[in-house]
């Protein structure tokens, strides 16, 4: 992985995002399938949307959240894997 440009990510044109309280409430147009992200997705879901590689997500949550980096990685690998199989998010660029 090393030297490839960092995965951007690019939020569906079938994904409708509503934030309640401190979630987010996504609704697959398509599917009607709806998911619910707590307030640490909710965040990843607004750094994917504000054009932030996954370092850079990874970088921020570290800062705000309290967690290890091992930990938020993996957190943050399974939310974006289940968001693209969702078909949620599009991956841009492939390195």
């Amino acid at each position: 992985m090393t030297g490839s440009m960092p995965a951007r990510f690019q939020a569906s044109p079938d994904a409708l995002a509503t934030r309640v309280g401190d979630e987010i409430v996504l609704v697959h147009t398509r599917t009607d399938q709806i998911y619910v992200l707590n307030p640490t997705g909710a965040r990843v879901w607004e750094l994917l949307c504000a054009d932030c590689d996954r370092a850079e997500i990874e970088r921020r949550m570290v800062e705000e959240f309290e967690v290890t980096p091992a930990e938020l990685t993996g957190q943050v690998g399974e939310l974006i894997g289940s968001l693209v199989n969702s078909r949620l998010i599009t991956v841009l660029g492939d390195g």
